[in-house]
């Protein structure tokens, strides 16, 4: 049984970030390690990354490098070719230059953004333009594409930390091609330390975060299909999305009101604007009895639409 109208101070909290109050004691208690360090070094080369305090700085870091012009163009392309894109992204370009969503002649960098842990599929064409290439790979942390290139394609890459871990902040910024990088992380020593150990802890047990992450997703899959909604993104074995993506298939009449009705649940959601489909949690730090309260709080409101 699950309590749908508690008082509102004794609501539940599914964020689409793996992060819960209870890892505040938990990260606190972790003993210090750099195995995160080792991790990055092989997965980016040596001396090509830098933690940074989140997504956006790394993003704003990496666009330093161009000498941008107020009136320069960057292209914000995405993996869905939707409109939608968040607001962290545009607002730390627009620190900077403007910004558009189709490639144009005025355009002084390409931005690609791997939506939600799905690979954008045309980056070999990209390369062709001969167009700077930044690739946002805050969703992808563990994705990667059938060329086995994701994050590498472009001059840097962007990854967050609290997508994929339980974690409140960190960010990385990639160079590739040579690209300049800050001479040290741009993070204080006491924030480093505690990326470090908690980011060491969760890739030590890699393995089993894949695991429970896939476990998850289709369990809530299953669940979810059965009231008739269907997968947005086509997910490959190399795909570990960040959230569950749902075409709507007119099964929810307004889901603008279904995004009020799960944050009155306490579940972080939204709508996919541009088209017919949401996103709700799904991640390792869930259990299949979360997965069935975020499914029953869809079943509430869908009795009372």
């Amino acid at each position: 049984m699950f309590i749908v109208n508690p008082d509102p101070y004794l609501l539940p909290t599914f964020r689409i970030s793996p992060f819960a109050t209870s890892f505040l004691s938990e990260n606190e208690k972790l003993p210090f390690d750099n195995f995160a360090d080792t991790y990055l070094d092989n997965k980016f080369n040596k001396k090509q990354w830098v933690y940074t305090i989140n997504g956006r700085q790394a993003i704003e870091q990496a666009l330093k490098n161009y000498n941008l012009n107020p009136t320069d163009v960057v292209t914000i392309l995405t993996t869905s070719g939707n409109k939608y894109i968040s607001s962290c992204v545009t607002s730390s370009i627009e620190k900077f230059c403007q910004w558009n969503r189709e490639l144009s002649a005025d355009t002084k960098i390409i931005f690609v953004n791997h939506e939600f842990g799905y690979p954008f599929q045309q980056m070999e064409k990209l390369l062709a333009l001969n167009i700077p290439i930044i690739e946002d790979c805050c969703t992808t942390f563990f994705s990667n594409d059938d060329n086995n290139k994701l994050g590498k394609y472009g001059d840097y890459a962007i990854y967050s930390l609290p997508k994929f871990f339980p974690i409140q902040v960190g960010g990385i910024l990639v160079a590739n091609n040579s690209k300049l990088l800050p001479p040290t992380d741009l993070i204080n020593d006491e924030q480093k330390q505690y990326i470090q150990k908690v980011l060491s802890f969760h890739l030590k047990q890699e393995n089993n975060l894949l695991s429970k992450r896939k476990e998850n997703f289709n369990y809530a899959f299953n669940k979810f299909s059965n009231l008739g909604f269907t997968l947005r993104f086509e997910t490959k074995a190399t795909t570990v999305p960040s959230v569950l993506m749902l075409n709507n298939n007119a099964v929810v009449k307004d889901l603008n009101e279904l995004k009020v009705h799960f944050a009155n649940y306490g579940v972080q959601s939204s709508v996919f604007y541009g088209e017919e489909a949401f996103f709700i949690p799904n991640h390792q730090s869930l259990s299949f009895a979360n997965i069935d309260y975020l499914y029953n709080c869809l079943v509430q409101f869908l009795k009372n639409q």
